[in-house]
């Protein structure tokens, strides 16, 4: 499998095409950026980490009746996925407080929940991906009310399978961003990445932040604690 064409190139990743059309290669990079881009930076071996990480949950959750777009990885940093449409609505599911969600509401962070939330952002960087309801994606035709009963399962699906991965790797998930996208035959999958650089993981006993908060806040420390979650996810 060659890449053939760059499709696209985002804060984090690159896709191209492939010889075969209903294939594409995505290649993770070790570019950091926060807050929509007004923050820059290079996270050394984040790419190859990011995509270890999300080959790795993705055939998880594959083995739990959850379909993704993996099809198979071929280096340390590039891995062949379906080709989907992306639905261009950002789902974040919130088990804790934390982030956005306690500056928006004037909440500490590190409530737990009592179940967990669900929000939408309509994917447009221009607009700095605003928060949405579903009568404002339907209005916006982003997507059909059969796909967002779709998405909604799907991702507390994905929230119930994780939630209890990271507890038994001694992590805490506190909340994480997914993307969905459309097989040619309208059928929704997972798609994107789930990795340090879309979830917010604590560590279970210490509290330590183990994700890109390290980066947005000058914590320091953001290469080991990438390395620390790949250890305790793969034990390397």
């Amino acid at each position: 499998m060659n890449k053939v064409q760059q499709l696209y190139e985002g804060k984090a990743k690159k896709v191209f095409s492939t010889e075969d059309p209903n294939l594409c290669i995505v290649s993770y990079k070790d570019d950091a950026t926060a807050f929509n881009g007004q923050k820059k930076g290079t996270i050394l071996g984040k790419g190859a980490i990011n995509n270890r990480l999300t080959n790795y949950f993705m055939q998880l959750l594959e083995s739990k009746g959850i379909p993704t777009h993996f099809v198979e990885e071929i280096n340390d940093t590039d891995a062949v996925v379906k080709k989907v449409e992306i639905v261009p609505l950002e789902v974040i599911i919130r088990n804790i407080s934390a982030g956005s969600f306690a500056a928006r509401y004037g909440v500490e962070e590190g409530i737990v929940f009592d179940q967990p939330t669900i929000e939408f952002s309509y994917k447009c960087d221009e607009l700095n991906d605003p928060l949405l309801n579903t009568y404002h994606a339907l209005a916006l035709k982003l997507a059909t009310p059969e796909e967002i009963a779709t998405i909604e399962k799907m991702a507390f699906g994905v929230n119930d399978v994780l939630k209890e991965f990271w507890a038994s790797v001694g992590v805490t998930l506190v909340d994480f961003k997914l993307e969905f996208g459309r097989l040619p035959d309208g059928t929704i999958i997972l798609a994107d990445e789930i990795s340090p650089d879309t979830a917010r993981l604590w560590d279970s006993k210490t509290g330590e932040k183990l994700d890109k908060d390290r980066f947005r806040r000058d914590l320091g420390g953001v290469e080991d604690a990438y390395q620390e979650v790949l250890r305790r996810v793969l034990g390397k």
